[in-house]
């Protein structure tokens, strides 16, 4: 196992470069979805700055169930179409929003949270689970963390059986 240097987000399109590189890595020879959840999470917590929570959900049903995650105990069962995370599981599309408090309905996990980025998990055409991150700052993630987080999104789906 090597070991990994978060990047430099000064220039935040560049730091994903990186991440991406270093998530590859990481999960080279895993092919299980729950593992590599893990490990993404944690990459993410350990690489991106002003966050409070990281982590997957996976879709059972009409619910996503709490995954693996770095940060504060987080809500176990989300209805699809429910909050930022049930809300870009049903839409099949990345949600961010840059105040949660502004956002209807959202599920309040953590109150230090501010902002929030959900990307869908997306096999083979399907929704099979969301990426989902916290910051306690208010606009935390801009256009280059969705760009971002796609691609990771799509090298762990990718990596991964589901």
């Amino acid at each position: 196992m090597q070991s990994f240097l978060p990047p430099n987000f000064t220039h935040r399109a560049e730091g994903y470069v990186t991440l991406q590189a270093q998530l590859r890595a990481l999960l080279q020879g895993e092919r299980d979805f729950i593992a590599n959840c893990a490990n993404t999470a944690a990459l993410l917590w350990l690489a991106l700055p002003d966050l409070n929570w990281a982590g997957c959900y996976r879709r059972v049903g009409s619910e996503l169930v709490l995954g693996p995650f770095q940060g504060r105990p987080a809500c176990v069962r989300i209805p699809l179409g429910k909050g930022v995370c049930g809300t870009a599981a049903l839409r099949g599309k990345t949600v961010r929003v840059p105040d949660v408090h502004a956002f209807p309905g959202h599920i309040a996990c953590d109150a230090a949270s501010r902002s929030e980025i959900v990307v869908p998990l997306v096999k083979n055409g399907v929704v099979i689970g969301v990426l989902d991150l916290d910051s306690p700052r208010l606009d935390r993630f801009d256009g280059a963390d969705e760009a971002g987080l796609e691609a990771l999104a799509a090298i762990l789906m990718e990596a991964s059986d589901a």
